[in-house]
């Protein structure tokens, strides 16, 4: 019997295990991918130190994967073997349920949980993969470099271009690390006026080499304010993970403008009356689904987008993850499965 690699997670005390398992065979309406590359995601965590109930062990995490489709189920049309497909944190859709009709496809009622939390994820050299999760990838973009595009990239993306602002309209990414090295370059690419917020200006040179036209040090400032003295943003994308410093910046937002929050913070507080005189708002973004990613992955290809990676092999998981864990990495951790 054919057998695959994978590094598990075994929900005690954030530790992974190599394991050797029979290669699945996929059911219907499902596609086997041979992987090539997984990203390493703060969300993998979730799985890897079982910090969601009900979760059944072991379960491979990763939700960043680029491979190849090497088998297809029945029921299962326009996928072929040979095609090479990314499956990001959405797990599919039915396509019937009341959600789907009404193009809430991330909300499907019957397909739900994600990728490498609920069903196995990348950290295998196979994965199974219900045919609705799939986006096709650009033969020109690289698989391991381009891995994160599936988390990281279409999270940024896909809020950048529903947080409602305009060509040239001010835009603050808060947090130049994973996300926001991205969402820098998606929002200057998508015409947009770019603020970097970040702590410190160690990381300034950057910002503005991928795009930024405007730096505020946190450290040095008061962030809500300098964005005020800039006329307030259209937009902040809130990427970091830290409640204060969310908080922080809240006051920066201009008239009508929204506060897009994608990094995971649990309870946030925000000045009620801030957001009632500017007509503002609040609103969290879910990454997207497969159709998203395709939107991201192609439009990457054609911007010149690159996430910046540390690679490792799939033996090297377990250092993989503590390292993003770490918050060390510049910036996004990627394993190299092919």
């Amino acid at each position: 019997m054919a057998t695959m690699r994978a590094m598990s997670a075994t929900g005690r005390g954030g530790k992974l295990q190599a394991e050797e398992r029979p290669v699945p065979q996929p059911g219907r309406d499902e596609v086997r991918v041979k992987v090539q590359a997984c990203g390493v995601c703060h969300s993998d965590s979730v799985t890897v130190e079982g910090r969601m109930p009900g979760l059944s062990y072991p379960r491979i995490p990763g939700h960043e994967v680029i491979g190849v489709v090497d088998a297809v189920g029945e029921g299962v049309s326009g996928w072929q073997a040979g095609t090479r497909v990314g499956i990001g944190w959405s797990p599919g859709a039915c396509g019937y349920c009341t959600q789907c009709r009404h193009h809430n496809l991330f909300a499907c009622e019957n397909i739900q949980g994600a990728t490498g939390v609920t069903r196995d994820g990348g950290y295998a050299t196979h994965l199974l993969a219900h045919h609705s999760a799939l986006a096709r990838v650009p033969a020109e973009l690289d698989s391991v470099e381009s891995a994160p595009l599936l988390c990281a990239g279409i999270t940024t993306f896909n809020a950048l271009r529903n947080c409602g602002a305009g060509a040239g309209e001010l835009v603050a990414i808060h947090g130049v690390g994973g996300l926001g090295h991205l969402g820098i370059q998606f929002a200057a690419r998508l015409g947009l006026r770019v603020v970097a917020v970040n702590r410190g200006r160690d990381k300034e040179e950057l910002a503005r080499s991928l795009g930024a036209s405007e730096y505020i040090d946190t450290n040095a400032a008061d962030p809500a304010e300098e964005l005020r003295k800039l006329g307030g943003a259209r937009a902040i994308l809130a990427t970091v993970t830290d409640a204060s410093a969310m908080q922080a910046v809240a006051g920066g937002l201009g008239a009508n403008g929204t506060l897009m929050v994608i990094g995971a913070v649990g309870a946030l507080t925000v000045d009620s009356l801030e957001l009632l005189r500017k007509r503002a708002s609040v609103r969290g973004w879910y990454s997207g689904t497969s159709v998203d990613s395709e939107d991201t992955l192609f439009f990457s290809q054609r911007h010149q987008i690159r996430s910046m990676n540390e690679i490792y092999r799939l033996e090297q998981a377990q250092e993989a993850y503590d390292r993003m864990r770490s918050g060390k990495a510049r910036f996004r951790v990627v394993l190299r499965v092919e």
